[in-house]
C-alpha cells in the first residue's frame, strides 16, 4: 500500500509538553516545529532527556501535547487517532514484546490479530514477512530461544504487519552486533524503497548510522530543535572552510608558494608525512575558502613541476556537529542535574495521556 504524497508525513507546529513534577513542572517539549516529507528517511538526534521520546509518543498518539498541533499524513493526532494508528507502526531497540512460549509464526499471527487482519490474511502476511526478514529457519522456533538479532528481525516483521505508511524506529539497532545491525539497516531501507511514499523517522545514538541512512536530521535538545538539515548541511555548520590533504612527489619553494594562491587560507606540511618506498613524498594540509579554490592550487603545482599522488578531503563528523550544537554527550546529565530522568522524562503525573490500545505500540516500548 503506497502512502499519499500530497500531505506532509509529519507536520508538527508549536508542540509543547509539560509534566507535573516537584518542586516545579518539567518542560519536555518547548515549541517543536517539524515537517517530514512523504518518502523521507528522517533522523532525530539528541542527548538523553532531550525530548525525543516524548515527541514520538505524541506523534504515535500515545500522548497528547500540552499545546500545539500535529498531523500525520494529514490526520490530526488528537481527533483522528484511529486513522493514524492504521497507517503507522513502531519498532524499538531491545523491546521484549509478546510471549516467549510462542513460536515466531504464532507470535506474529497474534499481532496480526491485534492489527485487525483476518485469520487467513494474517497467516499469509506472517509467512511473507518471515521470509523477508530472513527468519525462515526460525519460523517454528520459540521466541524465548531467539538471539538478540533474530528477535529484532522478528520485531521488524511485527512492525510491518499492517503495511504502515510511516515507521517510527527508536534506536532499532541498540545492543546488536555489527552484522545484525547491518542486516536491520538493509531490511528497513529495502522496505522503504520498495513503495513510494513510505516514510521512516529514526532516533539513534549511533552517529554513523544516522549519517548513512538519513536524508535529513533534526538535532534536538532541551525540548527544542537546534538545527535541521542534511548530514552534509549540518557538517557545513561546523566547518566553514574546505580542508584537503594532498600528497606530492615534490614541492619546490615550500608551502609559501601555495599560500599565495587565491582562495588558500593556509598551507602547512603535514607533521605525519612519511617516506614512500625509496622516495620521500610531501604531504600538505590545505585550508581553502571553498572547493572552487582547489583548481588554482592544482594549476600552481603544475607550474612548479609537482605531481599529485593523492588527494582527499577532510570533513567533520556528525558527532562534531552534535557536540558543537549541544555541548554535551548523549549520556551527560542536564545542567540542572536531572540527567536522563529530567527533560523528556516520562515521569510525573501531569498533562494528558492516552491508555494503550491493541494495535498501537505499548508505552513501555517508547521509553
Amino acid at each position: 500500500m503506497s502512502a499519499p504524497i500530497m500531505a506532509p508525513a509529519i507536520d508538527a507546529r508549536g508542540i509543547r509538553r509539560v509534566y507535573s513534577a516537584k518542586p516545579e513542572p518539567i518542560t519536555a517539549l518547548d515549541g517543536i516545529d517539524l515537517e517530514v516529507r512523504p518518502g523521507e528517511f528522517f533522523g532525530l538526534l539528541g542527548p538523553n532527556g532531550a525530548g525525543k521520546t516524548t515527541l514520538i509518543k505524541i506523534l504515535t498518539t500515545l500522548l497528547l501535547p500540552s499545546a500545539g498541533t500535529a498531523r500525520v499524513f494529514g490526520f490530526d493526532i488528537e481527533t483522528e487517532t484511529k486513522k493514524i494508528r492504521r497507517i503507522m507502526n513502531m519498532v524499538s531497540g531491545g523491546e521484549q514484546s509478546g510471549y516467549g512460549i510462542l513460536t515466531v509464526r504464532e507470535q506474529l499471527w497474534m499481532f496480526g490479530q491485534f492489527y485487525g487482519l483476518g485469520t487467513r490474511e494474517a497467516w499469509a502476511r506472517v509467512d511473507e514477512l518471515i521470509e523477508a526478514v530472513g527468519l525462515g529457519e526460525q519460523r517454528l522456533q520459540r521466541v524465548s530461544a531467539l538471539s538478540t538479532g533474530q528477535r529484532q528481525k522478528m520485531n521488524f516483521a511485527r512492525g510491518l504487519l499492517n503495511d504502515p505508511w510511516i515507521l517510527f524506529l527508536d534506536e532499532p539497532t541498540l545492543g546488536l552486533d555489527v552484522a545484525a545491525a547491518r542486516q536491520v539497516r538493509e531490511l528497513v531501507t529495502g522496505w522503504q524503497a520498495s513503495v513510494p511514499g513510505r516514510t521512516v523517522l529514526l532516533t539513534t545514538h549511533y552517529m554513523a548510522e544516522a549519517d548513512e541512512l538519513c536524508e535529513r536530521i533534526a538535532i534536538v535538545d532541551r525540548g527544542r530543535v537546534l538545527a535541521i538539515g542534511s548530514p552534509a548541511e549540518l557538517k557545513q555548520r561546523v566547518q566553514r572552510e574546505s580542508i584537503f590533504r594532498i600528497e606530492l612527489d615534490r614541492l619546490d619553494g615550500g608551502t609559501a608558494t601555495l599560500a599565495r594562491v587565491p582562495g588558500v587560507v593556509g598551507a602547512t606540511v603535514a607533521a605525519d608525512g612519511a617516506a614512500r618506498g625509496d622516495r620521500q613524498t610531501v604531504e600538505v594540509n590545505l585550508v581553502l575558502e571553498d572547493d572552487g579554490a582547489l583548481g588554482g592550487v592544482v594549476g600552481a603545482l603544475a607550474s612548479l613541476g609537482s605531481r599529485i599522488l593523492a588527494l582527499r578531503k577532510s570533513e567533520p563528523t556528525l558527532e562534531e556537529v552534535f557536540v558543537e550544537l549541544v555541548g554535551r554527550g548523549f549520556d551527560d546529565e542536564d545542567v540542572d542535574g536531572r540527567g536522563p530522568g529530567g527533560v523528556g522524562s516520562t515521569g510525573g503525573t501531569g498533562g494528558r495521556s492516552r491508555p494503550h490500545e491493541l494495535g498501537a505500540p505499548d508505552p513501555e516500548d517508547l521509553e
